[in-house]
């Protein structure tokens, strides 16, 4: 317990941005507690598109519905698939990476080409792509992002590998008849892991950029989900007579993304100090 208490007390910034990410968590999986019940789905015509005031904090929009039980359930949808998207991106990246690095020849070749082909296309336009093939829904969405960014760790990765691979502990360890599992997963990945780690913490925030971009073009979630880029979609056509539509989401998003990206920057300058 000292030993915590002196390591937050050491990185107050990781402590604080820690602390707000938290929070932000809790306020998702706690959801009906925030909103006193009130349902994000159900709304009333004859309540649309009113003001904030004392019974909508936030406003209604136009299907009368709650903005402020909408952005906090929002917050579910919006993390979830955040979350998702850069475990998947970590899981299949890292592989693949790790892979490339150790066995090299064709199977490096294989792998890097693909990555080439994949990095040839600008980023959001290929996951715009892929959306609009598999159709609009979250998992689409989700799929498209992991189908483009993945390369990114593959490359690291297969850098990080590549450097440890011709050690003399390495070729020592092959010699004394350790297998091809255990090599990989005793030596190559934890070598790669504290870099990849730092990666995907600040990643976070990108990533939830990118969904909220999918679904505010329509390539995301799907009416009536409460996700936070749908919102601001739905949002656009009243931005004048309504800008309480577009401004909370927008608010959500904003406040969320820099909360994790100085969390992700506090991770990585503990893991690795030396980075500048």
């Amino acid at each position: 317990m000292k030993k915590t208490l002196k390591f937050l007390k050491e990185h107050k910034q990781f402590t604080f941005f820690g602390i707000l990410a938290i929070l932000i968590i809790l306020a998702a999986i706690f959801a009906p507690l925030l909103t006193g019940g009130v349902d994000p789905l159900k709304g009333s015509l004859t309540e649309a598109l009113e003001a904030p005031s004392k019974e909508h904090i936030f406003g209604t929009d136009k299907m009368g519905r709650d903005i402020y039980a909408r952005v906090i359930y929002g917050a579910r949808a919006s993390l979830t698939s955040t979350f998702g998207v850069v475990v998947l991106i970590f899981l299949v990246g890292s592989v693949v990476g790790v892979i490339a690095g150790y066995f090299g020849g064709k199977i490096d070749a294989v792998l890097m080409r693909i990555a080439d082909m994949m990095l040839a296309f600008p980023g959001l336009v290929l996951a715009l792509a892929v959306a609009g093939i598999m159709g609009a829904s979250i998992r689409n969405a989700i799929i498209a992002i992991v189908a483009v960014n993945w390369t990114k760790y593959a490359r690291l990765a297969r850098s990080l590998v590549m450097k440890i691979r011709d050690r003399d502990y390495v070729s020592a360890a092959i010699v004394t008849g350790s297998q091809t599992p255990y090599m990989l997963l005793r030596y190559m990945l934890p070598n790669a892991l504290p870099t990849l780690i730092i990666t995907a913490a600040t990643d976070v925030g990108g990533m939830m950029l990118e969904i909220a971009a999918l679904s505010f073009l329509g390539f995301g979630a799907k009416p009536p989900t409460p996700e936070w880029g749908y919102m601001l979609n739905e949002g656009r056509a009243c931005m004048q007579s309504a800008p309480w539509m577009m401004l909370y989401p927008g608010l959500a998003i904003f406040l969320v993304v820099v909360v994790f990206n100085m969390l992700g920057d506090s991770i990585r300058d503990i893991l690795d100090p030396r980075a500048e």
